[in-house]
């Protein structure tokens, strides 16, 4: 997933909380990679043009980031939030660019309302280079598996489509 994505916006309210009601049950584990393609960050050559269309996708990883040093909960609660209808953002608007509207969407999240080490993580970068990491990944597992869009959901290697056999199930 990309943070800027909005067909990762529109999995996450339509799928989301059945993915987390079955991850607590638990019927699977999950292991998030997300990307920053929609900043610039590649293009069709496999060429890294950091930052040509933006820094929300990092940004906002960078983030999640911070959520995630506080708990896998506070993670995945603050993703959700992120992707919610409320506060994310149309693709060419990169609002995740900025900390404070960061900061904003993770007061709504009761393990990050006020959390003056979480706010002080985003303000300062602190995740920065685990996202770029994370886009790295992304880019490479990319190429490794075939990925044509996001969300890509992969189980044991293998990437799960809905019913039209192209696009992730909805």
């Amino acid at each position: 997933e990309d943070p800027r994505c909005p067909i990762c916006a529109t999995f996450e309210q339509t799928v989301g909380s059945t993915v987390k009601k079955d991850l607590d049950a638990g019927k699977y584990k999950i292991q998030y990679i997300g990307g920053t393609f929609i900043d610039g960050d590649s293009d069709e050559k496999g060429k890294i043009q950091i930052g040509s269309r933006g820094e929300g996708s990092k940004n906002a990883m960078s983030a999640m980031g911070a959520a995630l040093n506080v708990s896998q909960e506070a993670f995945l609660e603050y993703k959700s939030a992120l992707y919610s209808a409320k506060y994310h953002p149309e693709e060419t608007t990169d609002k995740f660019k900025s900390d404070d509207y960061l900061i904003k969407v993770a007061n709504t999240v009761s393990a990050l309302k006020n959390n003056t080490a979480f706010q002080n993580a985003v303000k300062k970068g602190t995740y920065d280079k685990w996202a770029l990491v994370m886009g790295d990944r992304f880019n490479t597992d990319g190429k490794k598996y075939g990925f044509q869009g996001t969300p890509t959901l992969l189980m044991d290697g293998k990437i799960v489509t809905g019913s039209d056999g192209k696009n992730p199930p909805m």
